[in-house]
């Protein structure tokens, strides 16, 4: 195989309790990694990241919300996108590129999916 998919760890935040105080409970904020624009939500079911391009139009989608049952919502035409498989709610067959968040001992890192050269 002479390219290989992995995933790139880049710190987000020194802490969980510094991503906790950027991104409340129930909200979403956004922030920038290198050269993507994310957005972040915390639920109850824990903290997550999603581009934060609405595929439709474009809207800002961490100028939109997040809901309780785990979607973060596009402020311009109310599209709803699942913050777990990135898939829209209304059946468009929409969906924005979802990243993973792991939160270490030394801080809060997202995963970007890269492609490698692989010769061996």
């Amino acid at each position: 195989m002479l390219f290989k998919r992995t995933l790139k760890w880049y710190k987000l935040f020194d802490s969980e309790m510094a991503v906790n105080a950027y991104v409340e409970l129930g909200r979403v904020n956004s922030i920038t990694c290198g050269r993507k624009k994310i957005c972040i939500a915390r639920t109850s079911k824990g903290l997550f990241a999603v581009n934060d391009k609405c595929p439709h139009n474009g809207a800002s989608l961490s100028n939109g919300y997040c809901t309780e049952l785990g979607t973060v919502v596009c402020p311009m035409h109310r599209y709803h996108f699942d913050l777990e498989t990135g898939r829209a709610k209304s059946g468009i067959g929409d969906y924005v590129e979802t990243y993973p968040i792991e939160i270490r001992d030394d801080g809060v890192y997202i995963g970007f999916e890269e492609t490698v050269w692989n010769l061996f």
